[in-house]
């Protein structure tokens, strides 16, 4: 190889080009893996560290090699993944002059990788790539599909915070996202972000909203709902997550999955058994059952001492919900209590939510202060009192979900989110509707004349 090469070099300019494609076969045929990445490397490092080559040439004969690579002319992965990678490291120190090859090599080394099931690097790998130079004008649409892929990866190995970072980037170009299947993949990212960055109640809205998408396969639309029933669950309780309940709750498909249970008890404001909860706990996923930290203003209240625990039954020591979805189920259950009794004392809700005393004012404590339950706490008896009658409550949960408007229309929720709702659910049902009469030939949809 070195004879070969050596003897290239002292060819004019014209020629060299042909001849160092010319030897790309025949290195590739070889049956010795070694001999191949070995032989590649010398070839790769001549046309593009000798200054006796030239930059056209280099480029000449480094885009031929990228495209044989890309035609999978070796059929072996693992040998394509060694060449694509010690190619890389060789062209590294130039790779101002030949940017549009290693952007083109990071890709197929990505897939590769993808491909292998090792997100993080494959995201890694696309990093590196590119997008802001002046050797190549690259469009927003392509830089869109990048840093969706990114974030889609770095999600697969729930990297959050890191994806994030590529998320917000991503929202800055989507307006200029003209293909359908981008616009879904930075939908779906989006919803995940929410789910991982625990905001529950609109990771829900953005699954449910995916689940109703003709494009989507079948399979993926029922896991999308099953996400939007758990971030439901797990979203924080009041009349936000009672109205996405609703919405839940009147889809036909819900009844299919395995936690309809869960859903239709949420819903329905009854209170949630142990056997009923570790059933549901099985299928989190690890960051939905991440673990709360309490404040220290917290703790100290919460392990205040109850003088009347003598006309109680034995408080519990628990101080707070230890982890998500333990705060979501439990206050569900205070805001089932307030359905069902007008008041209640610290240690009664305490042993309802096998939390202290203390802690249990406290958390009912925060649900009024952030009007997620109606109500107020007279320190003094140690009474948590429930405002409103079941009527008007049950109205603020159903508002836009299951139409009963005409018999309570004075819901107590703000008027544009109610609209918002109904805006986004007939949206979506109309594109369901549509995208099935297309399917049947029933709707022609033709070009504007121009």
């Amino acid at each position: 190889m070195d004879s070969q090469l050596a003897q290239i070099l002292t060819l004019s300019q014209k020629d060299k080009g042909p001849a160092f494609i010319n030897l790309i076969p025949g290195i590739l045929a070889r049956p010795d893996h070694s001999a191949v990445v070995a032989d590649l490397h010398k070839l790769v490092d001549t046309v593009v560290n000798q200054d006796s080559v030239g930059l056209v040439v280099g480029r000449q004969v480094l885009s031929e090699l990228v495209k044989i690579l890309g035609e999978g002319s070796i059929k072996d992965v693992e040998l394509r993944k060694r060449v694509v990678q010690d190619t890389l490291t060789t062209v590294q120190p130039r790779i101002v002059s030949y940017e549009e090859q290693v952007n083109t090599l990071r890709f197929q080394l990505a897939d590769l990788l993808e491909e292998e099931e090792e997100w993080s690097e494959a995201a890694r790998v696309l990093m590196g790539i590119s997008l802001d130079s002046g050797q190549r004008l690259i469009g927003d649409a392509e830089k869109l599909r990048v840093y969706v892929r990114i974030v889609r990866l770095l999600l697969e190995d729930e990297d959050s915070v890191q994806a994030e970072t590529y998320y917000n980037r991503a929202a800055l170009l989507v307006h200029s996202a003209s293909d359908r299947e981008t616009q879904l993949q930075f939908k779906l990212c989006q919803a995940r972000i929410s789910d991982y960055g625990r905001k529950f109640l609109e990771a829900a809205s953005r699954y449910h909203e995916l689940s109703y998408v003709g494009e989507i396969d079948e399979g993926e639309r029922r896991h999308m709902l099953l996400a939007a029933v758990t971030c439901a669950v797990l979203a924080p309780a009041g009349p936000n997550r009672s109205r996405v309940l609703a919405s839940l709750y009147r889809d036909e498909r819900t009844v299919e999955l395995p936690t309809y249970n869960i859903l239709s008890k949420m819903f329905l404001d009854h209170i949630l058994r142990p056997a009923e909860v570790k059933e549901f706990e099985r299928t989190l996923k690890p960051h939905q059952l991440a673990k709360i930290a309490i404040s220290s203003n917290d703790r100290l209240a919460s392990a205040g001492q109850y003088d009347d625990s003598m006309n109680e039954r034995t408080p519990s020591t628990r101080t707070g919900p230890s982890t998500v979805l333990d705060r979501a189920l439990m206050e569900h259950n205070l805001l089932a209590s307030s359905k069902i009794y007008n008041n209640i004392t610290f240690g009664g809700l305490g042993a309802l939510l096998d939390l202290t005393p203390g802690a249990a004012e406290t958390m009912a404590r925060k649900m009024i202060e952030q009007g997620r339950l109606r109500g107020s706490i007279d320190q003094v008896d140690k009474l948590i009192w429930f405002e409103g009658n079941r009527e008007e409550d049950d109205a603020q949960g159903k508002a836009g979900g299951l139409g009963d408007v005409e018999e309570a229309e004075d819901t107590g929720a703000p008027f544009t989110k109610r609209w918002d709702t109904q805006i986004r659910l007939t949206a979506a049902n109309v594109e369901s509707i549509v995208q099935h009469l297309t399917e049947k030939g029933l709707v022609q949809l033709t070009a504007a004349a121009t």
